[in-house]
């Protein structure tokens, strides 16, 4: 078959630079170890997240001139409201500077007494962390084959549905105030959700009386995963998958930095549900902004509206997607382990399989990413036991099922030469791992540590 290329060209250019080896180990040290707290200039090729590190296109760029920077509504909203309204199916929305945002507004209005419990395939960081700033428990249900990394599996992002209906039934329905499904599993490696899951926890939410809500951020990309993966969808469009899997929620929070492709925005979309909407309409007010700008500048919501029809372009899709299985097929040819198989967003790197002398609590995906950036200037991120952060009951320290480090792939923007130097990178770790070292922290933050934390080596 004949290769495809790229399904655009380059039209503006932005130069990288890459500094001495001494000059990152200086710059790691300033750091506190932390890729989080590097500067971007000292950055070759940054991986640290997809989240509004996209190229946006020529029409977004033309979209931004027509912004409407009315205070209260805008045209660039009703703009947005309208595609918003085709993805989905969903009767209100309300636009949101970003996914925290939406997640800011949406828990504490479904979150009615401490502990109740949000359940989840796997909840991501900010996820987890606004659950419990509204004094919730935030509960993970995802099905036991995401964990063996080397075994393939088209669907490691699936909730255990045996699993979630009996901790509904052993905790009593009257404290699950709802059901996230995220698409795709970030934590889980960027891995898909099948239709055919998404339909049974709708089963079971509809017997329980619980509400569904999409984590949506990378929802196109889960679309374009089951249409290639799952039995009677071959033949349907991306907005067909995209509308029937929406159909199946209440609602649906999205980080539109993913797959809206734009620099900065968010959604809290609900199907029907009024009380619901007004509730979160006003709470939107002093959180958010005016419930027709939410936050983002008209130009903003403006870019947004073509970015999210954009995004279910399925020629841009099978590039996306395949640009991340380049870099894991490099990787795995290398006998690097990673999560089998490669996801929508980004490679995950197992990092327990590399460094298993390294303890949870001295985060050994921390150290990788460490040594990653020493080797190459590649900036990634820990997915692992630092970011799952500390019990809030107790105090003590998770330990995370995975010890994973992402290496993040923004949208329209690196070459698969990009991915060439960050595979020699990883891979000249992976033949040193032995001499890899743990981490301790110098300072550890309350809410989030991951962002902000400064580690040190620990002394040997």
């Amino acid at each position: 078959m004949l290769r495809k290329a790229e399904p655009f060209k380059i039209k503006m250019v932005e130069p990288i630079k890459l500094i001495s080896r001494e000059e990152r180990v200086r710059k790691l040290k300033e750091a506190g170890y932390n890729p989080f707290a590097l500067r971007a200039e000292d950055i070759y090729i940054d991986l640290l997240t997809d989240s509004g590190t996209g190229a946006m296109s020529d029409r977004q760029w033309a979209a931004i001139m027509m912004g409407d920077e009315s205070y209260a509504g805008s045209r660039s909203f009703y703009k947005l409201e309208e595609v918003v309204k085709r993805i989905t199916g969903y009767k209100y929305i309300l636009p949101v500077h970003q996914g925290r945002g939406a997640e800011q507004v949406i828990f504490p209005n479904i979150i009615k007494n401490k502990g109740d419990y949000v359940l989840n395939n796997m909840h991501f960081d900010t996820t987890k962390a606004h659950v419990e700033i509204a004094k919730g428990r935030a509960i993970n249900l995802i099905d036991e084959k995401a964990f063996n990394t080397d075994k393939y599996d088209d669907f490691k992002g699936n909730f255990d549905l045996d699993k979630l209906e009996r901790f509904i039934e052993e905790h009593g329905v009257e404290k699950i105030v709802g059901i996230v499904i995220t698409v795709t599993c970030n934590s889980s490696g960027g891995e898909p959700v099948s239709m055919g899951n998404i339909k049974g926890v709708r089963r079971i939410a509809n017997k329980y009386g619980i509400k569904v809500f999409f984590d949506s951020a990378r929802y196109a990309e889960n679309a374009y995963f089951i249409k290639q993966r799952e039995e009677g969808y071959n033949n349907k469009t991306i907005l067909e998958i995209a509308k029937e899997m929406f159909s199946y929620g209440d609602g649906m929070m999205m980080s539109c930095k993913k797959d809206g492709i734009v620099n900065i925005g968010g959604i809290i979309a609900i199907k029907d549900d009024q009380e619901l909407y007004t509730n979160c309409q006003s709470s939107m007010v002093p959180l958010e902004g005016f419930p027709t700008y939410g936050g983002m500048a008209g130009r903003d919501m403006e870019a947004l509206a073509v970015g999210l029809e954009e995004a279910l372009n399925e020629e841009y899709l099978e590039y996306r997607i395949e640009q991340v299985k380049y870099l894991g097929d490099k990787l795995m040819d290398a006998g690097v382990p990673i999560q089998y198989p490669t996801g929508g967003h980004a490679v995950f790197v197992d990092c327990k399989k590399i460094c298993p002398h390294i303890p949870y609590y001295q985060y050994p995906a921390q150290a990788v990413c460490n040594a990653v950036y020493l080797a190459g200037g590649i900036r990634a991120v820990e997915i692992g036991s630092l970011l799952l952060g500390r019990d809030p009951d107790t105090g003590t320290n998770i330990e995370s099922p995975l010890e994973l480090m992402r290496l993040t792939i923004p949208r329209r923007v690196y070459t698969n030469r990009h991915m060439d130097v960050v595979a020699d990178a990883v891979i000249e770790v992976f033949n040193d791992r032995d001499k890899l070292i743990g981490l301790e922290f110098d300072y550890e933050p309350k809410v989030l540590r991951h962002f902000t934390a400064r580690l040190k080596p620990i002394k040997i």
